[in-house]
């Protein structure tokens, strides 16, 4: 590079984070961080149809650039990504779709890991570390080459008024007064990484016994019959609340005590909004994709040997989620309010 100077000049920036929700708000920890170190800069966003909502409040960004997969060609994404004419392209994903369209935006500046032969898609290149540290630092690394500061390590999900009125429209009267409000969430990305729906039901019985907990049961695209099953398998009663955008998720979250979930979207929401979360974890690693933040606990089946493989399709029958025990997750529940110091 002709200038040596840091973090090199940059008029139009973009990064880039595909896939999924709780993977692009791990990601929004780079925004202020970039906004701080190029106050004047147009700074746009790529990612695809399902998160764009995760980021078109974020302060720090000028725009979000929409990758529509069942859509939009692998040409037509290079066109669109061309036509911004950008300085610097980050690459925050690295899979080999995003290090091909990264060398192909006509960015003098690519910043992005050295993954195989990927790296010869960059100029500016981060160590991954994606094995070893959360994904909030993988991605910060990739300012690394950058020579960019790190001055603020948040993440960022909001909502806006419009959201909060919805919501409020349709939580019973009282709802948030004199109880203890869970957030039940069963979804999750990958069928190994869900707990039983019997379970959710049996332990939101047992928190509405112990502490006189008001149930309340979100759901996305597809998992309305999810949270009817729980519902229907509880001796106690649950609200089930209509269907909701990812910014009326986050204002109902917000509204709650505490989330019990999978490792999901809607976790890494609640991490986002401020709200507690028991995270339930087993193919996946809670020290690498954990809930973000302090206020949070984990439960795991830690007899096992094989937590954190990462299979979506477990050979030996799931004992990650068959075997952690209703009691086990109501026992973090405890730890989490105590934590959090949470009396209703």
């Amino acid at each position: 590079m002709a200038d040596s100077s840091f973090p090199p000049p940059a008029r139009r920036i973009l990064v880039i984070k595909l896939r999924a929700v709780g993977d692009v708000i791990l990601s929004t920890i780079v925004t202020k961080n970039l906004r701080l170190a190029y106050p004047g800069a147009v700074i746009h966003f790529l990612t695809e149809t399902p998160s764009l909502e995760v980021l078109k409040r974020n302060p720090f960004i000028d725009g979000v650039l929409e990758y529509d997969r069942k859509s939009m060609s692998g040409a037509g994404l290079i066109r669109l990504v061309r036509r911004g004419g950008y300085d610097l392209v980050i690459d925050l994903f690295g899979n080999p779709r995003t290090a091909l369209l990264t060398r192909l935006s006509g960015a003098r500046l690519r910043a992005g890991f050295r993954f195989r032969w990927r790296r010869y898609a960059y100029n500016l290149l981060a160590e991954p570390r994606g094995n070893k540290v959360h994904n909030t630092q993988f991605n910060l690394d990739a300012l690394t080459p950058l020579g960019v500061a790190i001055q603020d390590r948040s993440i960022y999900f909001s909502f806006d008024d419009a959201d909060a009125r919805y919501v409020d429209g349709f939580l019973p009267p009282g709802f948030g007064r004199g109880s203890l409000r869970v957030c039940i969430n069963s979804g999750g990305g990958w069928y190994t990484k869900r707990w039983g729906l019997d379970r959710f039901a049996a332990l939101a019985d047992r928190l509405a016994e112990e502490f006189n907990a008001r149930i309340v049961i979100p759901w996305g695209p597809g998992q309305l019959p999810e949270a009817e099953e729980i519902r229907s398998r509880m001796t106690r009663d649950a609200f089930i609340p209509p269907a909701t955008t990812l910014g009326q998720l986050g204002a109902l979250i917000k509204r709650c005590s505490i989330i019990v979930t999978n490792d999901s979207g809607p976790m890494h929401i609640a991490a986002a909004v401020g709200t507690p979360v028991l995270g339930i974890y087993g193919p996946t690693d809670p020290l690498l994709q954990g809930p973000y933040g302090d206020n949070h606990v984990v439960v795991r089946n830690e007899a096992l040997k094989c937590l954190g493989c990462n299979l979506t399709v477990c050979p030996i029958g799931h004992p990650c989620m068959l075997g952690l025990s209703v009691e086990t997750v109501l026992q973090g529940v405890r730890q989490l309010l105590l934590k959090n110091r949470i009396t209703q």
